[in-house]
């Protein structure tokens, strides 16, 4: 009887400690769960963004510093100093000169040249500042100046000052519209860009650069830019960097 009785007093409170034995282990087994260590891992894992490839870097050098491959000249843009000589001009055949990095690129796009059977000088690479003085009076003198303006720079004025510009002969065609329609002014202008250089006066830039065509004339600006050029079909220097142009001083 005192047992019975005992065990009635104690029935509600065992159950109560049951329950709450049970609730504790319920609670433990879904805190460890894979399902729930999965959804902590998702609702707290950060999931890896891709980033954007990035794009063609503008900055890389200066377009006004007239050492730089990249430098601008133009009509609205001369030379600083007008009578610029350029640091290591190196001989690329013919009496023509170019920058260093110039002339080994003009070397290496002459010798695949000439191993694809085709022959290719140097008409006119570097003039100094007296030279385009030369060259201008003569132009107007023979052409009127708003010929010479069209086809010839002013002194402090032209690309062939930097010592990146050269004028390509070949295939009979000493610096003239016809170098275009030869078989070596057409691999010229398909494969330049390889070697850092691009077709600097086009028909269809004109409006930019203030100058007509003139498949003859490349100007080197390195082999990254040359590949930009060549993958975006751009047009000139000006608009691709935005500076400003054309056919007045």
């Amino acid at each position: 009887m005192r047992y019975t009785r005992l065990m009635k007093r104690r029935t509600p409170l065992l159950i109560f400690v049951i329950l709450i034995g049970l609730a504790g282990i319920f609670s433990y087994s879904r805190s460890h769960s894979p399902a729930a260590s999965t959804d902590k891992v998702s609702h707290s894992a950060t999931a890896p963004q891709s980033k954007p490839a990035p794009g063609f870097d503008k900055k890389q050098f200066s377009t006004s510093l007239p050492t730089s491959p990249w430098v601008i000249v133009n009509k609205q843009h001369p030379l600083q100093p007008k009578t610029y000589i350029p640091p290591d001009l190196t001989p690329v055949g013919n009496g023509q000169y170019m920058r260093a990095e110039a002339a080994a690129a003009l070397s290496h796009m002459f010798d695949d040249a000439k191993a694809a059977g085709l022959t290719l000088t140097a008409g006119s690479g570097y003039r100094s500042y007296d030279t385009q003085v030369s060259v201008y009076a003569s132009e107007v003198r023979n052409f009127g100046q708003t010929v010479a303006d069209s086809e010839s720079a002013r002194p402090g004025f032209s690309e062939h000052q930097t010592g990146w510009a050269i004028d390509i002969s070949g295939g009979g065609c000493n610096i003239g519209d016809c170098f275009g329609t030869t078989p070596q002014g057409k691999w010229v202008a398909a494969n330049a860009y390889k070697y850092g250089f691009i077709q600097r006066y086009t028909t269809a830039n004109s409006a930019s650069t203030g100058y007509r065509a003139e498949s003859w004339h490349f100007r080197y600006v390195g082999p990254a830019l040359a590949q930009e050029f060549h993958d975006t079909q751009a047009s000139s220097l000006e608009t691709f960097f935005g500076v400003s142009g054309g056919p007045n001083y």
